[in-house]
């Protein structure tokens, strides 16, 4: 995989297709391949650029506090090492609390910004269910294990683990499949998304905005979804039915589709 030096780290990425680059940015604890079953379809359309965020996948693990707004500024330094002026921006999750920090402090380089399961600032709630995730990392002393065991059910609704074991199956085995991230680094992230709060910043954010959220989403559900969309002028928000954290996975042409025609409206 090829790799780039930016902001004192080596950022690991993939890059596939062709046409204007398109930068998607992971969640908590995976790596670039997290997008693999949107990447398959955005580039037909897009340069798509996925990167390893700092803590995670093969990119460096450095110790210190980490937050969202400094993933913000990796991702810009990794733009500029590239030498990519402007891009598309995505992100789910901790990726698009990234992606807004990046639309905040970097306007420039954000041609349109695409929120998946977004939110504004951590609340009691996600302090309680991300500090439950952080104790049950440090006893099974495993991030994959504590993904599958603690994360998955918080993303995945009971009807997709009731139909489809085999799927679930072969996600879990995904997981298993990718670099290990270490406890610490887990840690640092988690620790990044539980101090998110870019409340005072929201209104600052220009670039056209698609917001999507999963109707059944506990985490990052519309309690979020609508407030973004109401400082972000312009802005346009798509509820995925029957669906909780992770659309991509459980929704995955309907969300594909969804958003592709969200980006295709704002290319050229």
């Amino acid at each position: 995989m090829p790799t780039v030096k930016a902001n004192g780290l080596t950022i690991n990425f993939d890059e596939q297709g062709s046409g204007e680059p398109l930068l998607l940015i992971p969640y908590l604890a995976a790596d670039h391949a997290c997008y693999a079953f949107q990447v398959a379809e955005y580039s037909k359309h897009f340069t798509c650029i996925s990167l390893d965020l700092r803590g995670a996948g093969e990119t460096d693990k450095p110790e210190g506090s980490y937050s969202t707004e400094l993933f913000a500024d990796d991702v810009a330094a990794f733009m500029q090492a590239l030498g990519i002026q402007k891009a598309h921006v995505s992100g789910l999750s901790l990726g698009a609390a990234t992606g807004m920090w990046l639309a905040v402090k970097y306007p420039g380089r954000v041609k349109s910004l695409s929120l998946h399961a977004a939110w504004i600032k951590t609340d009691y709630f996600l302090q309680t269910v991300v500090g439950s995730w952080q104790v049950l990392a440090k006893a099974l002393g495993s991030v994959h294990e504590t993904i599958i065991q603690g994360i998955f059910p918080w993303c995945l609704t009971p009807e997709l683990y009731a139909a489809k074991p085999e799927f679930i199956g072969s996600l879990m085995d995904f997981v298993r499949s990718r670099p290990a991230q270490p406890l610490a680094a887990f840690i640092q992230q988690s620790n990044a998304v539980l101090a998110h709060d870019l409340e005072a910043q929201l209104g600052r954010i220009t670039a056209p905005t698609q917001i999507t959220c999963g109707r059944r989403d506990l985490l990052c559900s519309t309690r979020f979804a609508e407030p973004i969309h109401h400082s972000i002028p312009g802005s346009e928000v798509v509820v995925f039915e029957g669906c909780t954290h992770a659309p991509i996975y459980e929704k995955v042409e309907e969300f594909n589709q969804k958003t592709l025609e969200f980006l295709k409206r704002h290319a050229g």
